[in-house]
């Protein structure tokens, strides 16, 4: 079940400065505007409570928004992937910003629409709009992954998802931190308000500056010894498939993803609600406020701890690494399930935030850069993070039923099973890498360092692409 060829042996090329100045223009451009998507997904949980409160749902029907909106980011990231792949991860990424900033606009406009009343049809109208908001930000993660796919050679993409990882945390640890503010001192519409404002800012960096791969920035191109290297065939639907939808080694880091989806959602979409129904904590006391910058700084440490150990300790294998992110959930699940302490309670979401982001650095982040390959790596984000997102869609009205019906005391173990399912199937994979389409099944060779002329009619390119742009 494993695709041979170590393409770890593919040694990085040499980048000139100038191609390293360009290409870290793109990349913090891109992951800042990633990041804002990342306000304006996450910004649900902090009005969860305050949906119940004001008109009078029940955590089902509040959990009905959470399915509905989910599941169709999961359907949508499996479907646009192969059209992200077409059309490029830039304008993918700009078609994902505008509707993300429009659909937030709209969903704190519900407030201020009477006719709706305070019944099913504005509960109606509240799922309808975020699930589409959830539409536009499916495009958001694969046009980072189809973007840096172009940019980021294979021996270095586990450091470098690390650092997406962690400016991805910067988004989702503002809107943590601000959340809670604005809940607590404005109408909860502001909370979907101000990230869709975010949103809008950095679409218009991402238009100026963001390219989908050197050439288009005015440098030589880049062989990033993936399972994309050495294929000058056509790129259609026929090739993506091929390489994505029957590949088993795709297909099963696909199921894997399902098991991330419950744990990472039912654990993210709930715990703030957990804290102030449970451990009694007001959202915007200093206890809480701690909590949630361990469990973004965690999220950040996870992302470099995998990115790491994936490139230096497993030379390039993801899989491994993944493992040992299911083995600490079920761990810090065990935890909250007990709930000894409410220290210990923080702890472990402490922990499972950094668990949680290796798996996901490695899976969605790394894996469908690797497997998809350059030409395919939006269809293979699309798969994993979509299954991702079917998966986490479960803990929408199920985890409202089943905490309507039993309580939190339920929460912790719903979550277990599936980050047990998760590593077994990563112990199947324990030796998988991509395999390139160059001769005898291994991996081609990215090119040597270039002469001293190349470099500087780079470096000329590169200046004139960074000024042009």
């Amino acid at each position: 079940m494993h695709d041979a060829a170590p393409s770890s042996s593919s040694p990085r090329p040499e980048y000139s400065r100038a191609f390293r100045l360009r290409r870290a223009q793109n990349w913090l451009t891109l992951g800042t505007m990633y990041a804002a998507m990342y306000m304006g997904r996450y910004n649900f949980s902090f009005a969860n409570a305050t949906l119940s409160g004001q008109y009078g749902w029940s955590k089902t029907q509040v959990g009905a928004i959470i399915s509905a909106a989910t599941f169709i980011y999961g359907v949508s990231a499996i479907f646009n992937g192969p059209l992200a792949d077409r059309i490029g991860g830039r304008k993918a990424m700009l078609v994902g910003a505008a509707g993300g900033t429009v659909f937030n606009l709209a969903f704190g406009l519900g407030a201020y629409l009477g006719f709706l009343g305070t019944g099913p049809l504005l509960l109606g109208y509240l799922a309808t709009v975020w699930s589409l908001n959830m539409y536009f930000q499916s495009y958001s993660a694969l046009a980072l992954i189809k973007v840096n796919s172009g940019w980021f050679h294979i021996a270095e993409r586990g450091v470098f998802s690390a650092i997406f990882g962690s400016m991805i945390q910067g988004g989702r640890a503002l809107i943590y931190f601000i959340g809670p503010l604005l809940v607590a001192t404005l109408p909860w519409p502001f909370v979907f308000f101000v990230p869709a404002a975010v949103m809008t800012l950095l679409g218009f960096f991402t238009f100026l500056w963001v390219r989908d791969s050197p050439d288009e920035a005015g440098l030589p191109a880049l062989d990033t010894a993936d399972a994309s290297s050495g294929y000058t065939g056509q790129v259609d639907f026929k090739y993506v498939a091929r390489v994505v939808f029957t590949n088993p080694v795709t297909l099963t880091i696909a199921a894997a993803e399902f098991c991330t989806g419950f744990v990472r959602h039912g654990f993210e979409q709930w715990f703030p609600r957990y804290m102030l129904e449970a451990q009694k904590l007001p959202l915007n006391s200093p206890i809480f406020q701690k909590g949630a910058t361990g469990v973004v700084l965690a999220g950040i440490a996870g992302a470099f701890a995998a990115g790491f150990m994936s490139d230096l300790l497993f030379k390039a294998r993801r899989p491994p690494v993944a493992f040992i992110g299911y083995v600490l959930q079920v761990v810090c699940m065990a935890i909250i399930w007990k709930a000894p302490s409410i220290e210990l309670v923080i702890a472990a979401f402490v922990v499972n935030s950094f668990s949680i982001s290796i798996v996901h650095s490695m899976l969605s982040g790394t894996s469908s850069m690797d497997f998809g390959g350059r030409k395919a790596a939006a269809t293979a984000a699309g798969m994993f993070d979509g299954m991702q997102y079917v998966g986490g869609s479960v803990v929408g009205v199920g985890m409202g039923s089943l905490l309507d019906h039993f309580g939190w005391g339920a929460w912790g173990p719903s979550m277990i099973g599936f980050s047990l399912v998760g590593g077994l199937l990563m112990l199947t994979l324990w030796n998988a890498r991509p395999k390139a389409h160059g001769g005898a099944g291994t991996s081609s060779v990215a090119p040597a360092a270039p002469p001293p002329a190349a470099d500087a009619s780079q470096a000329s390119s590169g200046r004139q692409a960074s000024s042009g742009h």
